[in-house]
């Protein structure tokens, strides 16, 4: 459950993953209610990527649950998770390379569903008016902020109850860094929960309604941006370099 009581839209229970020997996620736990964005913070290494990777299916739970809009979702293959209303924004955008931009979003259009928005190509190009400029632009051609456009919009298309972005300002320039944060903020208004995976901890602190602190696969804090601010001896234990 929630603070508010309510049931969550994402629950993790006691997760743990291995890849091969190595134990990665140490029996984490945390929830996301409906229209948060809780960001998940921490060292490289410290299990971020690996967590949400986890939830969509791309790498199996050693043990543990997953429960999504309250079904339960651990194990189940990404298509199906996908299905369910799930999205996931890969660090490393995975674009289709050799299709246009209009074909890579006509990729992502899934059915609506209730209580959240069914976007259409029109309102992404409101939002990334660079991409309509190369709507007929192979992906592949496009520089490293215009995928991660990109890649954000397919998966809107897909009308997703909760997105899950992985370092989405990962490499871009400041401009872009401040379209897609507002971009995010936005998505969030209009009623998609979001978990974001960000190193930028200007960025998260700003547009997070929740923090998750891990270290060593492990959650060591969960709170809102401000507590996680006057807190100087975590960041200094397990965000500092």
């Amino acid at each position: 459950m929630t603070e508010t009581g309510a049931v969550p839209l994402l629950s993790v229970r006691d997760l743990h993953v291995h890849y091969g020997k190595s134990h990665i996620l140490h029996g984490v736990t945390f929830d996301v209610g409906q229209g948060e964005v809780v960001s998940l913070l921490g060292r490289n290494g410290s299990g971020r990527s690996t967590m949400i990777k986890s939830i969509m299916g791309l790498v199996p739970p050693t043990s543990g649950q997953i429960r999504f809009d309250e079904r339960e979702i651990a194990g189940a293959p990404p298509y199906a998770v996908a299905r369910a209303g799930m999205a996931y924004v890969p660090e490393e955008r995975d674009v289709f390379a050799n299709l246009t931009v209009d074909e890579n979003l006509a990729m992502g259009i899934q059915r609506a569903r209730d209580g959240v928005p069914a976007w259409t190509i029109e309102e992404m190009f409101d939002y990334f008016p660079r991409l309509k400029e190369r709507r007929n632009t192979q992906a592949g051609n496009l520089s490293g902020g215009e995928q991660q456009m990109l890649t954000i919009c397919r998966s809107l298309l897909g009308n997703p109850r909760l997105i899950m972005i992985d370092e989405p300002t990962e490499g871009l320039a400041p401009k872009n860094v401040t379209i897609v944060g507002e971009a995010i903020q936005d998505i969030h208004r209009k009623g998609v929960s979001v978990i974001l995976v960000e190193q930028k901890l200007t960025i998260a602190m700003k547009i997070s309604t929740a923090v998750c602190l891990l270290g060593h696969g492990k959650i060591v804090f969960r709170g809102t941006p401000d507590e996680l601010a006057g807190n100087s001896q975590l960041l200094k234990d397990w965000l500092a370099v």
